[in-house]
């Protein structure tokens, strides 16, 4: 008689940290309800389940009844939690310090809501690097779930992955458990029948374990899953398929750890999941990547030389996206300045922890970095958790250092209400600037770039073939009508106060010195002061008198192109919305009104400029397609310099203001 395999299967649930409450309570609806309801009509369908610390807070505020529906499987044995990092951070993307405080944290929320401190944890996004061993043991954690694809890499075969295996780092132990890239694929998106009868052949083969842990989210919030998995009943039927199978049995991760022992040692390489080894890669190697590997698949070699196929690792988005680069080394640079506080308070540690949240820190499959609320959030504590280190721990007003390690020397410029960074990259252009009173970086924008799923948008739509419904990694939808000079990258930084001189960019400005943010040529000085929470930008011209001089500056605006932002002249006239055009032929003061941001900002000149206004917009994937984001307002403001001596300057404020 065949042996029963046990099926592991585990949910993960996250939103990202700074996500829109309609967004959340629409997950909640559509996904987590229904799926918590109908698990505990079942309880002898044991499973694992993982909610992040930050979306577990937010569900037990708003849904606790639903929430104690978990808490009631979790207690009786059929749902066994696993704990992350609380703001789900990549681990190994943060320092030692800060994965035990972020770990201990949800440990310690979990242990105190359920009475049962956890023994697993989810890695986010399946990150491995094995530097983050020795925080999981420390705090308590005996295994954790990666892919099976991990294993492979070592040169392990598929018919091994039957049951954990342990490592080890410096003496540290950990069980990890390989998690089935072939049932990643078939729940929920093949007939429940036929997932089933997938678990039955592989009990037939003689398997012990069946290994599931993947995004709960595909369980009624991917496209066309709802109606699947809810009201066509996938869900019911999977389950009551596995109850009534008696080759199948269910399992906590925490049972079957405790019941087998350990199928021996294995160190991991550092990887993530296959795909992410794709979207990790810029533009033309993640082609060339995706192309080699179809050229496999078409050979039917693809299982067997995969593993060797490796693309890129996670930490390549850092070096990939300089925005998102400059935010990660800025938090390293404020959690080592917290460190040094005898006892960070809650708040503080809260803070930081908030700004390590993975989403707005890369981007693969859906929108992530190129989401501004998704940034914003990481800005938000970034600049809150900064003002206050000020004044706790006062640093000069001036500093110099290579932040992100570009090879270019950045000069931090700041009061206690404003800072400006400037980049010595030639451009002489700002790229970060926060107010402290608002929380928010005006820099906080991204560029475009050339991304590997952009070759897809001249093919137009694409339809599933076959039972069952597609994955989102199989489908080409669009929410937004995409042109092709939509997605033509940038040659030029997104940049604050980028100068052009007779319409080509100036890119020879050399720092003038170490005692102020200044820049020059011999024609132009350029610089930047920061007095009482106002930003000033001078050029001083000589030789120049009749040429043409405009500078660019894109602001991030959260109304983006929504209906509370709007310009605003000095006569109170109204010339449109920051999603609209604005052209103005002369003007010596614009204000852009956003409610969203609760404040205004101010740009006032000495000399009246044109002014050109657009929103700048990008090209991304999400859940529902393509889409074009407004990531920033782009301004440009042009003069004829009037003489071979002239002085322009630019003076730039932002403040609250009552919300509508």
């Amino acid at each position: 008689m065949t042996r029963p395999i046990t099926l592991l299967l585990g949910v993960h649930a996250h939103q990202p940290v700074g996500n829109f409450p309609e967004v959340i309570a629409d997950a909640h609806e559509r996904c987590y309800r229904p799926f918590l309801q109908t698990l505990f009509s079942y309880p002898d369908f044991r499973f694992a389940a993982h909610f992040s610390g930050w979306l577990l807070d937010w569900l037990r505020k708003h849904f606790p009844e639903d929430m104690a529906l978990l808490a009631q499987m979790v207690r009786r044995g059929q749902v066994e939690l696993f704990s992350s990092g609380d703001t789900e951070p990549v681990l190994a993307a943060i320092p030692h310090r800060d994965r035990i405080g972020q770990l201990r944290t949800l440990n310690d929320k979990l242990a105190t809501w359920t009475g049962q401190p956890p023994r697993g944890a989810w890695l986010t996004e399946r990150v491995w690097e094995s530097s983050v061993v020795s925080a999981l043991a420390a705090t308590g954690i005996r295994y954790v779930t990666v892919d099976d694809y991990h294993f492979f890499c070592t040169g392990r075969e598929a018919r091994e992955m039957d049951g954990f295996f342990s490592t080890e780092e410096n003496g540290a132990r950990l069980d990890l458990f390989p998690i089935s890239e072939a049932l990643r694929y078939r729940f929920p998106f093949s007939p429940a029948p036929d997932a089933v009868g997938y678990l039955e052949r592989l009990a037939d083969e003689g398997r012990t374990v069946a290994v599931y842990f993947d995004d709960i989210e595909k369980f009624g919030i991917w496209p066309e899953t709802f109606d699947w998995v809810y009201t066509r009943g996938w869900l019911k039927a999977f389950i009551e398929g596995v109850l009534q199978s008696p080759k199948i049995r269910t399992a906590t991760y925490a049972d079957f750890h405790a019941d087998h022992a350990t199928r021996g040692i294995v160190y991991l390489p550092t990887a993530s999941y296959s795909e992410m080894n794709e979207w990790t890669l810029p533009m033309p190697a993640a082609g060339i990547y995706a192309e080699l590997l179809d050229q496999e698949k078409r050979a039917g070699r693809i299982d067997r030389h995969r593993p060797f196929l490796r693309g890129g690792i996670w930490r390549n988005f850092l070096s990939r996206y300089p925005e998102a680069n400059w935010a990660h080394k800025r938090m390293l640079g404020l959690s080592a300045r917290l460190a040094t506080l005898p006892r960070p308070s809650r708040k503080l540690l809260a803070q930081l922890y908030r700004a390590q949240a993975n989403d707005a820190y890369w981007h693969g499959l859906f929108g992530g970095l190129y989401l501004p609320h998704l940034r914003r959030a990481v800005w938000n504590n970034l600049a809150a958790l900064e003002a206050e280190l000020d004044r706790r721990l006062p640093r000069p007003d001036l500093e110099q250092d290579d932040i992100d390690l570009d090879g270019c020397r950045e000069t931090l410029c700041h009061d206690s209400l404003l800072q400006v960074v400037v980049r010595e990259d030639g451009l002489a252009a700002a790229r970060e600037l926060i107010s402290y009173a608002l929380a928010h970086n005006f820099g906080d924008t991204l560029g475009r770039y050339r991304e590997h799923y952009h070759d897809k948008i001249t093919r137009g739509p694409s339809q599933h073939q076959g039972e069952g419904i597609a994955s989102a990694h199989d489908i080409v939808r669009f929410k937004d009508p995409v042109n092709p000079e939509d997605i033509v990258p940038d040659t030029l930084p997104r940049a604050l106060w980028l100068d052009f001189l007779d319409g080509e960019p100036i890119a020879d400005y050399l720092p003038a010195g170490e005692e102020a943010a200044a820049y020059q040529r011999p024609d132009i000085v350029k610089r930047y002061a920061v007095d009482q929470g106002r930003l000033t930008v001078t050029w001083m011209f000589t030789g120049l008198a009749g040429r043409t001089f405009s500078t660019r500056v894109n602001l991030a605006m959260p109304s983006c192109d929504g209906f509370l932002g709007r310009y605003a002249l000095s006569d109170g006239h109204i010339p449109g919305g920051f999603g609209q055009p604005l052209e103005l032929a002369a003007t010596r003061f614009l204000k852009l009104e956003d409610g969203v941001l609760g404040g205004a900002v101010d740009l006032a000149f000495n000399l009246a400029a044109a002014v050109r206004g657009r929103p700048h917009l990008t090209v991304s994937q999400s859940e529902a397609g393509f889409e074009k984001i407004m990531q920033a307002v782009e301004l440009t403001f042009t003069w004829t310099i009037p003489g071979d001596e002239s002085t322009l300057a630019c003076q730039f404020t932002a403040e609250p203001q009552p919300r509508p």
